[in-house]
């Protein structure tokens, strides 16, 4: 019995053992190949998910192209005095690592609804912008408006050059008792606004 254990021991170690030729510069090669892997591996993840992070991938579909940019066109996050422009990405895509990868996830329902046709056209996409909207706006309040502060972060605010609506609206001690975020003021900024009666109806539905 002793000598049956002995002998699966060391044909096991003779299975792990590599002969020398399979190690590079005192490395398995195994290791090396495993880490070239890897490499190639994340860095054509990372590729791939800013690749579908860009203006032109958001716009390849008509649904977007045609509805969503069409009336984003022309808004002040599209051309500007200044010259800086917020595109869909910069509105609608997390920066942090893990929240972006969350949100690319959550993204593949929207791919569902594409082979649905959903908002094939503008009279469907109309029927359907009261519940985006609710649901963007939702998405916005949960992060404290995090993409809108990659721009308009409240530290950097001089509100003795705003106007006195603004300085007033957007004063830390109000905005802490009040528990307003961006999104809360500065809805239909990018998009057409849908009708109160179509939130409201959009809002009864959940």
């Amino acid at each position: 019995m002793a000598d049956s254990k002995a002998g699966a021991t060391g044909l096991w170690a003779r299975l792990w053992r590599q002969p020398r030729r399979w190690w590079l510069f005192g490395i398995p090669v195994g290791a090396v190949l495993f880490f070239v892997l890897g490499v190639i591996f994340w860095g054509g993840f990372n590729w791939s998910m800013e690749l579908s992070n860009t203006e032109k991938f958001c716009t390849s579909c008509h649904e977007m192209r045609d509805f969503v940019y069409a009336e984003y066109q022309g808004t002040a996050h599209h051309s500007n005095a200044s010259g800086v422009r917020a595109s869909c990405p910069d509105c609608h895509v997390p920066k942090p690592w893990i929240h972006k990868v969350i949100r690319k996830i959550r993204a593949t329902n929207e791919l569902y609804h594409k082979l649905l046709g959903t908002i094939s056209t503008p009279e469907k996409f109309e029927a359907q912008r009261a519940r985006m909207a609710l649901h963007v706006w939702e998405g916005m309040r949960a992060t404290d408006s995090r993409e809108c502060r990659n721009c308009h972060h409240m530290d950097f605010m001089d509100l003795e050059k705003q106007g006195r609506r603004a300085a007033k609206k957007h004063d830390p001690v109000k905005l802490a008792e009040s528990g307003e975020t961006c999104i809360d003021c500065h809805q239909g900024i990018a998009h057409e606004l849908p009708s109160a009666e179509a939130l409201e109806a959009a809002q009864a539905g959940r």
